[in-house]
């Protein structure tokens, strides 16, 4: 049997942002359910994080999830089965007041799990593991320990994986917990990443400037080979250009429609030339731009940046090579947290 696994769809995002769902739209209904027509896929497994807003719901956002995720599940009848994340729970220590459960309820084919639980998919037994709190913390350990189960499926928050391309989870729980287990699939990280027992096979799509030019998509799990297929999403909302004196007669800016982009100056001879690359930009309907061109950083001779280093590699290594008495780790943490929530900020 095959499942197609899919995680952190965040149903909802960023204010029920109309230009982030119609991206969202075109992977769903170009890539998502045409691949599971075509390889006939009756199982979907969700890792969880199905909508983003813990507190509440929009009323738009809950009928675009349906029309777009839910019902065409339910028309090719076929199994869903929900794990629930820390985005879909509405207390922080117990998982019980739920939006898949209270939200989907109505579809016969929807299996919501708060509790950790074992499924039989096709022939293979899977242990589902809802996001750990307080309250289910101790059982969940519990079951992870008795189980019988030869993999897991959760949404996890491991220590040593990362939550992005520049930034690694210091906390959480330790991943020898699962030593038992062959194949561990989680969701949480919108990051692809893997140790070769436990995968975090990130989600679907871009949602942050910290998801530029990483790979999204979902997977297809083999239940009697434990194979795992990537299918990757080939559409891209983010988008960096590099200017240096580029010809804008010959820039073509029809592919940047309705998407966001950075343009970062790297040389800028003729400013009235810039301006009409950047207005051809405009031209087209870029949804959102921004401009870098102060690359002006006081250095020391003793620290030199990069350019094939990432912000946050840069911020750690400088941390590090820095002479002061203050914790190191504590600093990197919270330059790291400022730098995620620049990120995400709309």
């Amino acid at each position: 049997m095959r499942v197609a696994i899919l995680t952190d769809t965040h149903i909802g995002a960023r204010k029920n942002s109309k230009y982030l769902h119609d991206y969202f739209e075109k992977f769903y209904n170009e890539i998502f359910f045409p691949t599971l027509d075509k390889e006939n896929i009756k199982s979907i497994v969700h890792m969880g994080d199905a909508f983003d807003n813990r507190k509440s719901i929009d009323l738009k956002a809950l009928e675009w999830g349906k029309k777009v995720i839910f019902d065409p599940a339910a028309e090719r009848g076929i199994d869903f089965h929900l794990i629930t994340g820390n985005h879909d729970v509405y207390f922080k220590n117990t998982n019980e007041v739920n939006s898949p459960g209270l939200l989907l309820s109505d579809y016969n084919n929807i299996s919501v799990y708060y509790e950790p639980t074992e499924v039989k998919l096709g022939k293979l037994k899977v242990l589902f593991i809802p996001w750990i709190n307080s309250e289910n913390e101790k059982i969940s350990l519990d079951t992870i320990k008795k189980t019988s189960c030869r993999c897991a499926m959760g949404h996890l928050e491991l220590q040593g994986f990362r939550v992005n391309r520049q930034i690694i989870m210091e906390h959480g729980l330790e991943s020898k917990l699962f030593e038992k287990f062959d194949h561990v699939f989680s969701g949480h990280y919108h990051t692809r990443s893997s140790d070769g027992r436990i995968s975090y096979l990130g989600n679907p799509y871009e949602m942050y400037w910290t998801d530029v030019n990483d790979t999204r998509g979902f997977h297809i799990f083999d239940t009697e080979t434990l194979t795992l297929t990537p299918i990757n999403n080939p559409y891209k909302l983010f988008h960096n250009i590099y200017y240096e004196d580029t010809n804008y007669k010959l820039f073509n800016a029809s592919e940047y429609e309705s998407k966001i982009v950075k343009v970062i100056v790297r040389k800028k001879s003729n400013p009235k030339d810039f301006e009409k690359f950047i207005d051809k930009l405009h031209s087209v309907g870029v949804q959102e731009l921004k401009i870098v061109e102060n690359f002006d950083i006081h250095e020391s001779e003793e620290f030199e940046v990069d350019e094939e280093e990432n912000t946050i590699s840069i911020l750690n290594r400088y941390i590090d090579e820095s002479e002061f008495e203050f914790d190191k780790s504590i600093i990197k943490g919270i330059f790291q947290d400022l730098y995620r929530q620049a990120c995400e900020v709309e």
